[in-house]
């Protein structure tokens, strides 16, 4: 490693969670229970709701999970349908990226996607 840059201490950032239900990655994430083991309990976010970030990875329920977020942080989530760039997003189906239309904004597109590919997100 050349002059990296790691970081020391980033509040609010990465977490760790166990999964309270099977996690496909690049999905939004919700708490979904009580702390299991020291690490908050997720499962994929509800339609329309608030997030606790998003799944760095696949994980099977009981497994330990990354979790990505920060307000202002690019990660990618997948669409679950059309979104143009600088699109308002929330959490559809299984925790998908939609277009906004009701629920509660939880970020907004820095580029098109298309249903089923990687939406780039800056979450709020």
């Amino acid at each position: 490693m050349t002059n990296d840059n790691i970081g020391v201490y980033e509040p609010g950032r990465n977490l760790s969670g166990r999964a309270s239900a099977a996690i496909t990655g690049k999905r939004f994430l919700k708490i979904s229970g009580n702390r299991n083991g020291g690490n908050i309990a997720v499962a994929h976010a509800d339609a329309a709701g608030r997030i606790a970030g998003v799944a760095q990875y696949d994980a099977a329920s009981g497994d330990l999970v990354g979790i990505a977020r920060g307000n202002s942080r690019v990660t990618f989530v997948t669409a679950g349908g059309a979104i143009a760039a600088f699109d308002e997003v929330e959490v559809g189906a299984a925790g998908v990226a939609i277009k906004k239309a009701s629920g509660v904004a939880v970020g907004y597109a820095v580029t098109a996607a298309t249903s089923g590919g990687d939406a780039e997100i800056s979450l709020y």
